[in-house]
């Protein structure tokens, strides 16, 4: 399995902030059956559940909608899966999902992010001592356009970090940070974490070498908040 990777220089957190946000600030989620987007490759549309969520701002307007994938693969042993999967068990560059924003956004670094539809790819922040300190945890959604992400095989994690900075057009990725969820609900769920951070919390169902495992991995997506 593919630990590591080149990023770029800087603090990589995804926590994608609102253009006016304050601490306190409410957000919403709504979760409804809704057609995948049409201008993603076919190959990731087949993976993508029917059930879409979306972001709502404090307005009450959709800020993103994201679809998540309906099993996610795994290399898991039979005691990781009875222990409880974590998101090292998913390989690196994994697609996890489809985000579409609906209003310009902007990420950790005040990067522009343009609406639009982009993919969801699992990266892992490397160990190389120039990120210590930069997010509470390390693992993240990496976004890459979607025009530029058709397929659902593997991508050399080097080139996905290159292909998501070209895809906001700076020379560094653009990710949204995980938060652990060893216990995911029945549904779809938004909690509101210290910093203001408010996060996504669903879970995909595993699959380990093609083979339906009966048990589903948490996810916990940052969507918006901020590392100090």
């Amino acid at each position: 399995m593919m630990r590591g990777t080149l990023w770029t220089s800087g603090l990589l957190v995804l926590a994608l902030l609102p253009h006016v946000g304050a601490q306190g600030t409410k957000y919403s989620i709504k979760t409804e059956e809704s057609p995948v987007p049409k201008d993603i490759g076919e190959p990731i549309q087949k993976v993508l559940g029917p059930q879409s969520v979306q972001l709502l701002d404090p307005a009450g307007k959709t800020v993103c909608e994201v679809w998540f994938r309906k099993e996610v693969p795994a290399d898991a042993t039979a005691e990781q899966i009875k222990n409880g999967l974590t998101y090292r068990e998913v390989k690196q560059s994994e697609v996890v999902g489809v985000i579409r924003f609906d209003q310009e956004w902007r990420d950790y670094r005040k990067q522009k992010v343009k609406a639009g539809t982009y993919t969801l790819r699992l990266g892992y922040q490397p160990m190389d001592g120039d990120h210590t300190g930069s997010s509470d945890f390390q693992d993240f959604l990496v976004i890459l356009d979607a025009a530029k992400d058709t397929k659902t095989e593997l991508m050399d994690p080097k080139h996905m970090v290159e292909t998501s900075a070209k895809s906001i057009g700076t020379g560094h990725p653009a990710v949204f940070m995980l938060f652990p969820n060893s216990k995911p609900g029945a549904a779809p769920a938004l909690a509101a974490m210290p910093k203001n951070h408010w996060v996504l919390q669903t879970k995909e169902d595993v699959t380990v070498a093609g083979k339906k495992t009966g048990t589903s991995l948490g996810f916990g997506l940052t969507l918006v908040g901020a590392a100090d």
